[in-house]
């Protein structure tokens, strides 16, 4: 019988058997169910959106239906909340038990692999499949919080070396400004750009902030190993698909880690056949344009400044009604900060 695990009592025995089954517990998730036999706990998951999490099985009951069990009833609970497909992330050697439940490998890495669950990227190409262009094609990935004249020049300068420019953005809503805004300020901002496409990245650029490590033996190297199930995701399935050749980046003066992606970038793309480019960033006021400054002006009401920083698209959003309750939040964090 599978339940899910509400109670205090209840949530510490899944800690325990995750524990014991050589795995980190992560609190934050949706649903946290069991299996139970004669009262036992026999196996736990969870479900954090489209993904799936904390898997563990006592060792009675590993090789059995207990993981069937598990995976069709968070899968159920994930189609309830209006999610389509599903992921999971794992050791390569527990790969076969998930293929057999009708998970498909998306990406195989020494320390993890990354599968599917019901189709979701196979639709989300074939979807695309009219916006695929023949020639030398090249793509850029971003978040845009909010969309800057930083962002216009490097897909103005990006889309000036290839013959189609696929730019992706980032669907994971864990920023200032909602997706169905940033992507909708991308659009406008570059309409008038005849070799550029813009696309909704959907599940397929993996967010370091629900990557789950709890499989790890060392967390401290779950974001570096992030990046590599991401570019990898990149380059064997959408670069493929869409005939891109080239992957531009900006250059990073400030952020360590945003260096460290462009480096893992280099290394793991050019032996799969997509160049790395990187594109020298627009400076105003003799620091480079950043979605951070843009945020940090409309926090301050220094709109003079903002003015330098963002395309007219960007700005007659950031001043309309329409934002006022982003703004306010932003002005809010700073007061509480």
């Amino acid at each position: 019988m599978v339940i899910e695990l509400i109670s205090k009592p209840d949530q510490d025995r899944a800690r325990k058997l995750i524990e014991n089954c050589g795995l980190s517990f992560e609190p934050i998730c949706d649903n946290l169910v069991g299996v139970f036999e004669n009262f036992r706990l026999a196996g736990v998951g969870a479900r954090d959106k489209n993904i799936l999490k904390m898997l563990a099985i006592e060792p009675d009951h590993q090789g059995g239906g207990t993981l069937g069990e598990l995976v069709s009833e968070l899968t159920r609970l994930g189609y309830q909340a209006g999610y389509e497909s599903f992921f999971v992330f794992t050791p390569p050697a527990n790969m076969a038990s998930f293929e057999a439940l009708n998970f498909v490998p998306l990406i195989v890495h020494p320390q993890a692999a990354l599968l599917e669950f019901g189709g979701g990227l196979t639709r989300y190409l074939q979807s695309h499949r009219h916006l695929v262009r023949p020639g030398q094609n090249g793509a850029v990935v971003v978040n845009c919080n909010p969309f800057t004249l930083g962002h216009r020049y490097l897909i103005e300068e990006a889309a000036a070396q290839v013959d189609t420019l696929y730019v992706f953005v980032v669907r994971e809503d864990r920023s200032a400004f909602p997706f169905d805004v940033r992507l909708r300020l991308v659009r406008e901002g570059i309409k008038d750009l005849d070799n550029v496409v813009v696309l909704d990245s959907s599940h397929y650029a993996v967010s370091a902030v629900t990557f789950p490590a709890y499989f790890l033996k060392d967390a401290a190297g779950a974001g570096a190993l992030q990046m590599e199930l991401d570019l990898l995701l990149f380059a064997r399935h959408l670069a493929p698909f869409f005939n891109i050749e080239r992957r531009f980046i900006g250059t990073e003066p400030y952020c360590r880690t945003t260096r460290h992606y462009s480096e893992t970038m280099k290394r793991l793309l050019g032996p799969l056949g997509v160049e790395t480019v990187q594109i020298e960033r627009r400076q105003v006021d003799g620091q480079v344009i950043s979605a951070f400054r843009v945020r940090d002006a409309l926090r301050r009401e220094a709109y003079e400044t903002l003015r330098r920083l963002v395309p007219p698209s960007t700005l007659d959003y950031l001043l309309s009604e329409e934002a006022g309750e982003i703004l306010e939040e932003l002005r809010t964090y700073t007061r509480r900060h």
